[in-house]
């Protein structure tokens, strides 16, 4: 699995299973089988694991996630303005909150990223605002 990191949130790239060119077709659909026996265990796993722990979300708990998020993005770069604001070279002690700052608003949104993962593959069951 590879990992990189895009506009602050980390992405992962799976490797699937695609057959060689030469692989005997009985023996591919066999792994295809295989294959999708290993992702609906995962995907029922995950399912039982995580609407066990977390309930149901809804539009509430996404808005309270994002205002988190938000106010710890403020505060990243509110600090830094305020630190930079006298044109004087940053301490270690000032790169070192920065860092602390900023590692606190990228968790927040890595949480909103695998909690809208998590509705949108099932796992978490969302309910909709009435209308």
């Amino acid at each position: 699995m590879t990992v990189s990191r895009t506009s602050g949130f980390r992405r992962s790239w799976h490797d699937h299973f695609e057959p060689a060119a030469d692989l005997d077709p009985l023996v591919a659909k066999r792994m295809r089988g295989y294959l999708d026996q290993i992702d609906y265990t995962t995907y029922a796993s995950n399912q039982a694991v995580i609407g066990q722990a977390l309930g149901q979300t809804d539009a509430g708990k996404f808005q309270r996630l994002a205002v988190a998020a938000a106010q710890a993005r403020t505060l990243w770069v509110a600090s830094a303005m305020t630190m930079t604001q006298a044109g004087a070279p940053l301490g270690a002690e000032q790169v070192a909150e920065l860092a602390r700052l900023r590692t606190a608003f990228e968790e927040l949104s890595e949480v909103y990223e695998a909690m809208r993962r998590m509705v949108e593959r099932g796992y978490l069951g969302y309910r909709a605002p009435a209308e």
